[in-house]
């Protein structure tokens, strides 16, 4: 039987999954440890291997190929890992070093991508625009990220990389100038804007007082906290101007959005109002989606990067 082997390595986590078929419904045998990333890169990827022999005891099968969905990217040029927030993984050479321990060959994408590709293939978007040819997945939560997905004529989707392995970085396009200051070395990007942690920093400037988010959008629908209805607020009309640029360059078929932040009922109803205003079109149409597959996107999507 082919099988199709992904690994989802997040901070905490790292999740492994046997397809045999590009589906939900497909999963052979599912399996999660800890990172244990504070004990550094070498550990992380005697994990990775750990996690596979696990796989591969407990199915009888063996890969003839593993998707690998990480917190960064590889660099095309050098082949080492940048802009992972596991910072032990950058400037490593992760791709080459897991494919001489596993002993077969490893594809590796953002794990943006990889919930952009699940979402794509064997998601909401196959409920809703079926015939897709370019979807972008965003994720809002900690931080914000975003992946490409292209369909070509023969129905084969890829993930776009880009001749950087930055493709998809719309969370580091700067929203807002003079913003908050972004690990990244600007300012005012759009994950310093519409992130978790970024919406709860705005109302605690606003107000005096520290909440999380769920708490801040419940204030603002007992309108009884203007700084918690300025935070929404604020958030809608930046969601709907940082949609808009994606829509402008990209034009996708459909947008998912993933992520704590994602959640928000409101991004849905009256985030495609916001985006009316600034995308360069009569009128905005792109289908703003919630995500179908949940906290298992991940480790679908990096399956789905061996699919052939």
């Amino acid at each position: 039987m082919q099988t199709y082997w992904g690994i989802d390595l997040g901070g905490t986590k790292i999740e492994g999954v046997i397809l045999s078929s590009p589906s939900p419904e497909a999963v052979v045998y599912r399996h999660r440890i800890d990172t244990q990333a504070d004990k550094g890169y070498y550990h992380i990827l005697d994990r990775i291997v750990e996690l596979v022999s696990i796989l591969k005891a407990e199915t009888g099968y063996i890969p003839n190929e593993v998707g690998v969905g990480t917190p960064g990217t590889v660099d095309p040029l050098t082949g080492l890992m940048k802009n992972c927030n596991t910072t032990c993984l950058n400037d490593m050479p992760l791709p080459a070093d897991l494919q001489k321990a596993l002993g077969v060959p490893v594809v590796i994408a953002n794990d943006a991508n990889c919930f952009a590709l699940a979402e794509a293939q064997m998601g909401i978007v196959q409920d809703i625009v079926p015939n897709y040819r370019l979807v972008f997945g965003i994720i809002m939560g900690t931080g914000v990220g975003g992946g490409v997905v292209i369909r070509g004529n023969d129905q084969q989707a890829f993930v776009l990389n880009g001749a950087q392995g930055i493709g998809g970085e719309w969370g580091h396009n700067v929203l807002e100038e003079n913003g908050y200051p972004c690990f990244c070395g600007k300012s005012g990007c759009v994950e310093q804007v519409l992130s978790g942690p970024a919406l709860q920093r705005f109302y605690q400037d606003q107000s005096g007082v520290f909440r999380k988010l769920p708490d801040i959008l419940s204030r603002h629908v007992e309108g009884n906290d203007m700084h918690a209805t300025a935070t929404v607020e604020r958030m809608l009309e930046k969601f709907g101007q940082a949609i808009t640029t994606l829509v402008n360059v990209l034009d996708p078929d459909a947008i998912v959005v993933g992520g704590g932040v994602g959640n928000v009922d409101l991004l849905y109803q009256e985030g495609p109002v916001r985006a009316n205003r600034y995308v360069f079109n009569s009128s905005f149409n792109t289908p703003i989606l919630r995500p179908k597959l949940g906290d298992s996107a991940g480790v679908f999507g990096a399956a789905m990067l061996t699919f052939r």
